[in-house]
């Protein structure tokens, strides 16, 4: 790709868009602007930042109006392009949670990549038909465009075949029933910011925890996953916002046998009702949970460290120790509560932190007696969509 040139990344949720400008100045990939759409079902606002954090464009769509999501993305590729100090839009690149057994590392999407794509549906229902609905709508308003998936999952490929796969008959296992490992782009930009700024830590044991409204642990050697709390689909591992995390299935056995729920409602009650909204009752918003009276939202929070602390004992075992824990993700990045209760629960390990410099959320919260690095990493899955798309870019140019 040609020095000017720059990319948009795009990651669609189920009710908002968050998009960048990344461009590319002699090999070095700088974001340019950044912003979102929200929400997006009804009277959708974008509101967009220079990289320095200042507001540079507001939008908010006709409120009686229900914009088509092509018209929502028609609306900001126009804008993207018209800006005065952004260079020419070369690509698209996206965020697709999961790639299945086909997508081990992205791709450039056509026809054939969107149709295999679209069998990937019922894996992610949260997240995966927003991805590929994203991808459609550009293809559309520009089919000229060319556009590159990264999956979440690519990261987790490598495992220890023990690792992920389930106590299940082989035949079940050929057809892709195993486990698979999320939140890949955002580990993987973790792992590079180790081995940048903190490189003997990174050739260590080390446990990164991505907890937002979704969640997870990794496990990472050499900067490689060894082992991830999500499985299969989404749903498994930690507690989340929304979601149950892990479950004896014998209770999705029970739901529909003994109390006649269907399959509709049974998904709609692990991905949308469960999770820290399910057991409060109030919120699946941590923050709202931290500042209630309400004892179920104290029994919430209590719940989702003790899943928290549990699954990192797995992970540990895996590992044989643990050198040092890293915090990502809008809760581990922004609530020193959280933080300072699971390294409560780890004290056991020689684990300690310093009291101030987990309150002033600094990016070393360890203090000098303990025997593991505790460490608060923002993570950046645009910048390794982003990375993806040039190289992926570069790779097609130089074979052309």
């Amino acid at each position: 790709m040609t020095a000017g040139r720059s990319i948009l990344t795009i990651n669609t949720g189920s009710s908002s868009l968050k998009f960048a400008l990344f461009g590319n100045r002699k090999g070095e990939i700088r974001r340019l602007v950044y912003g979102q759409i929200e929400p997006m079902l009804e009277a959708p606002h974008l509101l967009a930042h220079s990289d320095d954090g200042q507001i540079i464009h507001e939008f908010c769509w006709d409120k009686n109006a229900k914009p088509r999501f092509e018209e929502l993305l028609d609306d900001l590729l126009r804008w993207i392009i018209d800006l005065p100090d952004s260079a020419e839009l070369a690509a698209v690149g996206h965020r697709v949670v999961h790639g299945g057994m086909t997508f081990k590392q992205p791709v450039v999407v056509d026809d054939g990549i969107i149709e295999k794509l679209d069998k990937l549906v019922s894996l992610a229902p949260l997240h995966e038909p927003h991805n590929i609905a994203a991808i459609k709508a550009i293809r559309k308003i520009r089919p000229d465009l060319p556009q590159i998936a990264s999956f979440d999952t690519a990261f987790h490929e490598g495992h220890d075949p023990v690792v992920d796969h389930y106590g299940l008959p082989d035949v079940w296992a050929a057809q892709g029933i195993r486990k698979y490992g999320f939140h890949g782009l955002s580990y993987e930009y973790i792992a590079s910011v180790l081995s940048e700024k903190f490189p003997n830590v990174a050739k260590r044991r080390v446990i990164v925890a991505h907890l937002g409204n979704g969640a997870s642990l990794c496990a990472m050697k050499d900067g490689q996953s060894i082992d991830s709390t999500m499985g299969f689909t989404t749903l498994d591992g930690l507690l989340m916002g929304t979601r149950c995390g892990s479950i004896d299935p014998g209770v999705i056995l029970h739901l529909q046998k003994e109390k006649g729920m269907t399959i509709t409602e049974v998904e709609r009650l692990l991905y949308h009702e469960s999770g820290l909204l399910g057991v409060s009752g109030i919120s699946s918003d941590v923050r709202n949970l931290l500042s209630s009276r309400d004892p179920r939202a104290a029994l919430a929070i209590d719940l989702f460290v003790h899943r928290l602390v549990g699954k990192t004992g797995e992970l540990m075992m895996q590992m044989k120790g643990l050198d040092a824990l890293v915090f990502t993700g809008g809760i581990g990045e922004h609530q020193p509560i959280i933080r300072k209760k699971v390294c409560e629960h780890l004290d056991w390990l020689g684990l300690s932190i310093d009291e101030t410099g987990n309150e002033q959320n600094r990016a070393c919260i360890h203090d000098k007696l303990s025997k593991i690095q505790v460490l608060v990493i923002p993570t950046n899955e645009e910048l390794m969509i982003a990375r993806h798309t040039f190289h992926l870019m570069e790779k097609q140019k130089s074979q052309t």
